[in-house]
């Protein structure tokens, strides 16, 4: 199917964007050779009127980073920027909803906060959870982004199931298999807590998008190898489970005229901020497909999209289960992108989407 033409003007930027990044970088490599342009630079001159203290400060703090992690903090107060925007022009904004916030150790690696977003309820009776990882690539996004944050609030009164979001650590501050500890960390203290929030701990499942849908993937792995919670579904979106990138599909991004250099260099940047060692990428836990065994795994549905590299992903995780006897069910979506669920305010296929994801939360119910 052709791509809706919703994506045509976001595809045409996105190539610009794509082309310019690789020319920054080859310029960046030859000014690097180029022997005259090494030398100390002139220091910069202070503004008119000299320095106020809050300013001295924050220059203060970003000259102790170092260039890269300046160069991430840059990056990640464009992305929520662009999210907001996002939200306001495309999306659906959330509705009011009780919301809990919890500090939950991690044995060993840095706690991790969780927001359970509560249904409307009637009495006291527990209601259906999931555990809710956002997407962003391992190194951006947060449960307090616009986007993700309306999309719990949504999911959450649609489907009338809490939703457990985890504020798991980014990487490259934090690495693999921190996320995973976390992952594991926040599912143990909601069977632990569950009466105390209001859960039925016998109608629990994970929720995960993108790298949250590989963590999620993980996180079933990992339960089932450590404590054997009674986990009822998982929902993966768009899922990443394998890091080596055999299971890529380039052919979606031959489709959109983008070479596939691109689609293969933005993986290995990926698993290189996420993972410490190459190797990694070969394990189970960071890679749920490439585990020896997919038995005994909870119901999964799973959800791709034509115009997405990761579609073979899902596709081969899909089977994967399936030939392990999990009931799962993969289902993609035509003449769409990644991150389509973003768009409900403007595309008709997001708000399917997130109809679909919803009718999944309801076998919660059963």
């Amino acid at each position: 199917m052709p791509l809706d033409p919703f994506f045509e003007e976001r595809l045409r930027v996105h190539r610009r964007y794509l082309f310019d990044q690789a020319l920054s970088r080859v310029r960046i490599r030859l000014t690097a050779l180029w022997p005259f342009s090494r030398g100390s630079a002139l220091p910069a001159s202070a503004p008119a009127g000299g320095m106020t203290a809050k300013t001295s400060a924050a220059r203060a703090k970003q000259s102790s980073l170092g260039p890269h992690a300046r160069a991430r903090a840059r990056h990640r107060r464009a992305a929520l920027a662009w999210d907001r925007t996002e939200l306001s022009t495309v999306g659906t904004p959330g509705p009011e909803v009780r919301i809990t916030e919890h500090q939950v150790d991690v044995p060993g690696h840095p706690s991790v906060r969780v927001r359970i977003y509560h249904p409307p309820v009637v009495g006291d009776a527990p209601v259906p959870a999931v555990l809710a990882f956002f997407g962003g690539a391992f190194r951006i996004g947060g449960i307090d982004y616009p986007t993700t944050d309306a999309a719990y609030r949504r999911r959450c009164v649609d489907a009338h199931v809490a939703i457990a979001a985890v504020d798991y650590a980014l990487a490259p501050e934090h690495r693999f298999p921190v996320q995973i500890e976390q992952a594991y960390a926040a599912l143990d203290w909601l069977f632990a807590s569950s009466a105390e929030v209001g859960v039925d701990p016998s109608r629990v499942g994970v929720l995960g998008i993108s790298a949250g849908g590989s963590l999620a993937a993980a996180l079933t792995l990992v339960n089932r190898d450590r404590a054997r919670h009674p986990l009822a579904l998982q929902v993966l979106e768009v899922p990443v489970v394998d890091l080596t990138g055999a299971h890529l599909d380039l052919g979606a991004m031959r489709a959109l005229g983008i070479p596939r250099f691109f689609a293969t260099r933005e993986l290995r940047s990926v698993a290189r901020t996420y993972l410490s060692r190459p190797q990694d990428a070969r394990e189970p836990y960071a890679s749920p497909l490439r585990a020896d065994s997919h038995a005994g795994l909870p119901p999964a549905v799973i959800l791709t999209a034509e115009f997405d590299p990761l579609r073979g992903d899902g596709d081969a995780y899909g089977a994967a289960l399936r030939k392990a006897g999990v009931d799962a069910s993969v289902v993609r979506y035509q003449g769409v992108t990644h991150d389509t669920p973003i768009f409900t305010g403007a595309l008709p296929a997001a708000r399917r989407w997130h109809d679909d994801v919803v009718a999944a939360l309801r076998r919660l119910h059963a």
